[in-house]
């Protein structure tokens, strides 16, 4: 098939895209610059690539006719993240393409009542951010369950993870200095009893949803799925799993939210805040029965290969172990 990605070169597209030449497909990749791709890979050579600044040309009112010239079959959409662009997009492709496979957030729930969560539990989403992400959810669903209506499926990602990026830490932020910290020995604060949950995903890991999505449109279409890891992580196991990972003990003192927040770099409050008050755990029950998918990564896998990768390319400074992965 022909298949289009927009917002190709990003973390997940790194995977996304080498995975659809492997299996045949003809790739189009539509970014807003000409930078190389988080992770470079031989395929990349076979893709054809398309320059689009999607913000402006929303617009103006372009950009879904621009998509739906390129005349694909399927269209993976990564970076929608208003629902007047996904209107715009879907109106667009109305009758053109076979599928949309979009991507959302597991923020479209907000706050949980139980855990894990799945993806038909009644959502509470704040912040811009994921009641956006909600509300394109909502009409992207309705479209694709009405008679005449766009097929569409949804991914919904944890904290995406893996080699060339910063990830979400222990402490919700994507601070280094926590690596150093719990490699070296250092004291590291948590909120409360650091009990909260973090859910990560490797890249390659909701690659593999949206291939599945693609492979099998009857079941995937109209529903929406989890992409995480099989298990959440909290806070303090998570700390204590990583300084595992350097032959440390942790070294973790718990304080109450206010001070821990205060505690932080300020540039790292705000995302801190934002996850840990989120304090997420999906299940992944649905897209396994429906479509097969088996996450190849752990949570801490995921993260222990990131955290390898900037401790090589010296994002953690001198005098750091390598990561003693875990099994």
């Amino acid at each position: 098939m022909r298949i289009v990605v927009i917002g190709a070169t990003g973390h997940v597209g790194g995977y996304l895209v080498p995975r659809l030449v492997e299996e045949g497909h003809e790739v189009v990749a539509v970014t807003r610059g000409t930078s190389a791709p988080y992770r470079q890979d031989p395929a990349w050579e076979q893709v054809e690539r398309v320059v689009a600044d999607r913000e402006a040309e929303d617009a103006a009112g372009t950009f879904g006719t621009r998509i739906a010239e390129l005349g694909a079959d399927v269209v993976v959409d990564m970076i929608c993240f208003t629902e007047d662009s996904a209107r715009q997009l879907v109106d667009a492709l109305r009758g053109r393409v076979r599928q949309l496979v979009h991507i959302g957030t597991i923020w479209v729930h907000g706050a949980l009542t139980e855990v894990p969560a799945i993806e038909s539990d009644p959502k509470h989403p704040w912040g811009d951010y994921g009641v956006q992400k909600e509300a394109i959810e909502r009409l992207l669903l309705a479209e694709s369950r009405r008679d005449g209506g766009l097929p569409v499926a949804i991914v919904h990602p944890g904290h995406i993870s893996g080699p060339g990026w910063p990830i979400i830490t222990p402490q919700g932020t994507i601070d280094t200095g926590v690596w150093r910290a719990l490699a070296s020995g250092g004291e590291l604060l948590l909120p409360e009893f650091g009990l909260a949950t973090v859910h990560h995903v490797h890249a390659d890991d909701v690659a593999q949803l949206v291939l599945r999505c693609i492979a099998q449109p009857d079941a995937a279409n109209g529903e929406a799925f989890h992409a995480v890891s099989e298990r959440a992580l909290t806070l303090r196991g998570f700390a204590e799993a990583a300084a595992g990972w350097f032959r440390q003990s942790a070294r973790l003192r718990y304080v109450p939210f206010e001070e821990f927040v205060q505690s932080l770099p300020e540039q790292h409050r705000d995302a801190a805040y934002q996850h840990i008050a989120r304090s997420q755990a999906m299940s992944i029950e649905k897209g396994r029965r429906m479509l097969g998918y088996a996450p190849a990564h752990t949570s801490l896998a995921a993260v222990a290969e990131a955290v390898e990768w900037l401790r090589v390319d010296g994002r953690l400074g001198e005098g750091i172990p390598p990561v003693a992965f875990p099994g």
